[in-house]
């Protein structure tokens, strides 16, 4: 690789935002999505995010197939990481409660109880 090759591939990761690698509430992720998004230049047309929402999840069905053996991979397709397209999806979703202002933190706690008391005898033996 030539030395002007090497200087604007380091010029890009640098440029890059960088995340400390370290656990987060939901609230800190949506304020880390948010803050790439608005220097990518805003988020997209909502239904533009539905729509990759919609992408991100067929990529991972392809790879849930594949890895049950559901539906063999060709040998020219490339072999992806399941907790990546997992990731894809959640800042796909996390684009769009950005985008309505939805505290998802909230939100979710409120899907856990929803679940619990619905579901607290369901599945007993």
């Amino acid at each position: 690789m030539d030395l002007l090759l090497i200087s604007i591939l380091n010029s890009v990761i640098n440029a890059e935002i960088e995340f400390d690698m370290k656990e987060f509430t939901i609230k800190e992720i949506q304020d880390q999505v948010d803050e790439l998004i608005q220097t990518l230049n805003g988020y997209w047309p909502p239904l533009a995010m539905l729509a990759s929402v919609t992408e991100e999840l067929g990529e991972l069905a392809r790879e849930i197939n594949a890895l049950e053996k559901i539906k063999v991979k060709k040998k020219s397709e490339i072999e992806k990481n399941i907790g990546e397209e997992l990731a894809d999806l959640f800042f796909s979703i996390l684009c769009i409660s950005n985008h309505y202002k939805i505290d998802l933190n909230s939100e979710f706690q409120q899907v856990l109880d929803k679940y619990q008391k619905r579901d607290k005898n369901r599945f007993l033996n």
